[in-house]
């Protein structure tokens, strides 16, 4: 793996668990808990096809904000 797609997993896997981390740790019910993390991970799931048809596709993939990741 490239040094730039290892930096780019580690922070995908960091902030995974830090939304997963704030969503059990918030006062919610369990029921309401579990469908915020299934949301979630429905998102991640669906944007992270959409960036890999991406890459596939040789189109550049940019972060959230718009800005170019030169990947």
């Amino acid at each position: 793996m490239k040094d730039n797609s290892k930096i780019l997993l580690a922070l995908l896997a960091g902030a995974a668990a830090g939304a997963i981390a704030a969503i059990l740790l918030a006062p919610d019910e369990g029921k309401q808990s579990r469908k915020k993390i299934g949301r979630w991970a429905d998102d991640v799931y669906n944007n992270s096809k959409e960036k890999l048809s991406d890459l596939k596709s040789g189109n550049k993939v940019k972060d959230p904000y718009g800005a170019d990741l030169g990947i």
